[in-house]
């Protein structure tokens, strides 16, 4: 079945399907038989809306906002039940606000992500949910700050500053389906226990890390599988002083930031946990990563176990083997915490996610797609909507001088579908290249960007090709991103 026909039998099934659960909705299939099941015809209910944001994760929560701050009537689709996606599942530092100016001596620090990202950061600091921007001591050739975060507080805060600005936030909520008029999206198909809906809109930005919604609408994707899955854990009762002392006393860690824990500025938030020997040599073999990150005492927030998933990351089969598989890892690392680490003697795991964190999904193509020599060489565009300065490959590759590059607004556009964005893990065909665009912060910058040109199209009844760049440059300023000059 080619993307085309999954399309179209996409929205079949979603027009098809029962809406809500009334007395005798139950389908009937006394008169069927075969391999298929037709299902019966039925109305849906309508909602209405300037802009849909599928996904609620790292990119959504800001493109949501954006788009609303901007006056649109918007709606965000989430089918879990709170919000951050792969920043509060994932549960390490974000990457990342900063240039690599470090790095770089005689280089000027500048925060190049700003906006909204910023406004959400000094919400958590609020609350005590932050390290705050800490400079790396050591390590700073890789990033040059740690901004690490408490995953609860960031569901919680996100979902206040959505409540505040007007946004419908519909978690619990699976994408089945899209309604096509040719190459415009006329409306989304969800489906919730309270039934099934049709979403309508005028603009319409895609930031499930998956696709869904471009993969439902008919766009051309790819499904690349080149990354390794993960799953993180949180490790709670653990002598967390003792562990870092002891690192120090052997060596040291190869990365070291120092910033707000428990309520306390100084603290170590972030170190390099390895400890070489038997350690190391079982770790590797389940996957596991001990680069910590934390923002409370005794509670070490990120122990990643990797794996690469045979088959395909969108196949239901393949993905439930996987799951299995990285939860016994993730057993098995807390054994080696407690039989080898000073401190982690009586750890238990406190925090995993609820699924398999996936670093690409589908790869959508755009009218643009960023090149590795884009990122390291720092390019800039004629249409950029944002600047950033990060590389998960560092030091291999590193922006260009500790600067940045811009990622510009036709990466961020769906091609062959008229009023559809994409931001986040979605773009970027380049491994390397990819190995930047990826991260969080870069995903929450493109997330104010979609958002603020979803509004602006919605607004100005376009699509995403005829709106003016100066207007949506214009909005951006205003909603204080930061352009290099």
């Amino acid at each position: 079945m080619n993307r085309r026909e999954f399309s179209k039998n996409s929205v079949l099934l979603g027009v098809g399907a029962l809406a809500g659960f009334p007395k005798g909705s139950q389908a009937q299939a006394r008169s069927q038989s075969g391999d298929y099941y037709e299902e019966p015809a039925k109305k849906l209910p309508v909602r209405k809306f300037d802009v849909v944001v599928v996904g609620a994760g790292t990119g959504g929560v800001v493109a949501a906002l954006a788009a609303a701050k901007q006056g649109a009537k918007t709606m965000l689709i989430e089918r879990k039940g709170y919000t951050g996606g792969t920043v509060t599942e994932g549960g390490t530092a974000l990457h990342s606000f900063y240039n690599l100016w470090k790095a770089f001596p005689g280089v000027k620090k500048r925060q190049v992500v700003r906006g909204i990202p910023q406004q959400i950061i000094d919400r958590l600091m609020a609350v005590g949910g932050c390290s705050g921007h800490a400079e790396m001591v050591r390590g700073y050739d890789y990033d040059s700050v740690c901004t690490a975060i408490d995953t609860e507080l960031y569901k919680l805060v996100t979902m206040q500053m959505l409540d505040e600005a007007g946004v419908f936030i519909a978690v619990n909520t699976l994408l089945t389906g899209a309604i096509m008029d040719d190459s415009r999206i006329r409306g989304a198909i969800v489906d919730s226990r309270s039934g099934r809906e049709a979403i309508y809109a005028r603009a319409f930005v895609d930031c499930s890390a998956y696709g869904d919604l471009a993969a439902f609408a008919g766009a051309d994707y790819r499904v690349p599988n080149d990354y390794a899955c993960c799953n993180s854990i949180g490790l709670a009762n653990v002598d967390l002083d003792g562990y870092v002392a002891h690192l120090e006393a052997h060596g040291g860690s190869n990365q070291l930031a120092y910033g707000m824990r428990s309520g306390e500025p100084g603290k170590v938030v972030r170190f390099n946990g390895g400890l070489g020997g038997e350690f190391q040599k079982e770790a590797r073999k389940i996957g596991m990563s001990s680069m910590i990150t934390t923002v409370h005492d005794n509670y070490l927030m990120f122990v990643k176990c990797n794996f690469k998933v045979p088959g395909s990351v969108i196949s239901r089969d393949d993905m439930a083997k996987a799951e299995l598989e990285v939860r016994k890892r993730q057993t098995k690392a807390v054994e080696l915490f407690r039989k080898y680490v000073p401190g982690c003697k009586k750890a238990f795991m406190a925090r995993t996610s609820p699924t398999l964190n996936i670093r690409r999904g589908r790869l959508l193509t755009c009218d643009y797609d960023i090149s590795h020599e884009d990122v390291i060489e720092a390019r800039h565009f004629d249409d950029d909507v944002m600047a950033y300065g990060f590389h998960d490959s560092a030091p291999r590759y590193q922006v260009k001088n500790g600067g940045t590059y811009g990622i510009p607004f036709r990466a961020l556009r769906v091609a062959g579908i008229e009023n559809l964005l994409a931001a986040g893990m979605l773009i970027t065909s380049d491994y390397r290249a990819h190995m930047s665009t990826r991260n969080t912060v870069s995903c929450m910058g493109q997330g104010q960007a979609t958002g603020t040109a979803a509004a602006l199209c919605a607004e100005k009844n376009c699509g995403t090709r005829e709106l003016r760049y100066s207007d949506l440059r214009a909005a951006l300023v205003k909603g204080g991103v930061y352009f290099e000059s």
